[in-house]
């Protein structure tokens, strides 16, 4: 018999990774602060519920996907929250992206409790989330891991279980992230640079594709959309912000300065008030390209 699940956070990311759950044949209960994106979910044959508690009375495996640690922190412990309403043996799993001991303090209650907990941050974005193909960060006991093996594996692609630490996975998202945060900037440097010279951006793209200065991240943000002169987020510069900080909290308690990293924060602060904090990350080309005041490529 199959379990019910639960799923708290239907954005961009949550909401398809919801879907390919209810594709999968799974009764998924669902809830989110936005009206909308609970249509859309029931649209799509889930169960939408007016609070998160009630998601929790009702799944056996209740996902979170959630914009901040302060977001995921309160739906987890206020008075409504899930670690209140779960049943016991339920399995809470996290795909936040949060500071690494609120996983562990996730942990420690839920245990205290009777309750299992995951911390599984995703990488891949909103592509990954609609095509099943996101990379997941699991850290937690192994019991736990298998519980939730087939869950991983119908909305992400390459999954590691990375040891018995519910922290483990978030801090290598976020040292991942940290490098999307270099690679970002060096794209808009790199393009911004380029045309300045008279250097069109295929063009140099073209031949950067076939040497070292390829990245994943230079064909994300290029191909997918500067390119295309879209800019809705798939990643927002405010969520790469926020995982910067994240990061170089991480870095100041484990006593290694980041001598690019913290000026990284400084920089996509900059970006954000700029106006861009809504936009994908890679509209720091558009930053770049405004102070410059050169032409659109």
């Amino acid at each position: 018999m199959m379990e019910n699940l639960g799923f708290i956070g239907l954005g961009n990311m949550g909401l398809p990774m919801s879907i390919n759950l209810l594709k999968a044949g799974y009764k998924v209960y669902g809830f989110d602060t936005n009206s909308q994106a609970i249509e859309q979910f029931i649209a799509q044959g889930g169960v939408g519920l007016a609070t998160a508690k009630e998601v929790a009375e009702q799944g056996d495996i209740i996902m979170t996907s959630l914009p901040t640690p302060q977001i995921v922190e309160q739906v987890y412990h206020s008075e409504q929250g899930i670690i209140h309403h779960a049943k016991k043996g339920s399995l809470l799993i996290d795909f936040s992206t949060v500071n690494p001991e609120l996983n562990d303090s996730l942990h420690k209650v839920a245990q205290s409790l009777g309750l299992r907990y995951l911390g599984a941050p995703v990488s891949g974005g909103v592509i990954g989330a609609i095509h099943a193909t996101l990379t997941i960060m699991v850290g937690g006991e192994e019991a736990d891991y298998q519980k939730g093996s087939k869950i991983f594996g119908i909305v992400g692609k390459n999954i590691y279980h990375l040891g018995t630490s519910p922290s483990v996975g978030t801090r290598i998202k976020l040292l991942n992230n940290l490098m999307i945060g270099f690679y970002t900037e060096a794209v808009a440097e790199t393009i911004v640079l380029g045309e300045k010279m008279g250097i069109h951006a295929d063009m140099l793209y073209e031949v950067l594709k076939n040497s070292y200065g390829q990245s994943r991240i230079y064909e994300r943000n290029y191909v997918e959309y500067m390119k295309n002169e879209n800019y809705q987020p798939g990643f927002s510069t405010n969520l790469l912000l926020k995982d910067l900080k994240l990061a170089k909290n991480m870095a100041e308690e484990a006593g290694v300065p980041l001598r690019i990293g913290e000026k990284l924060v400084d920089l996509y602060s900059d970006i954000s008030q700029q106006g861009y904090g809504e936009n994908d990350m890679s509209a720091a080309y558009l930053s770049l390209k405004e102070k410059c005041k050169i032409e659109q490529i």
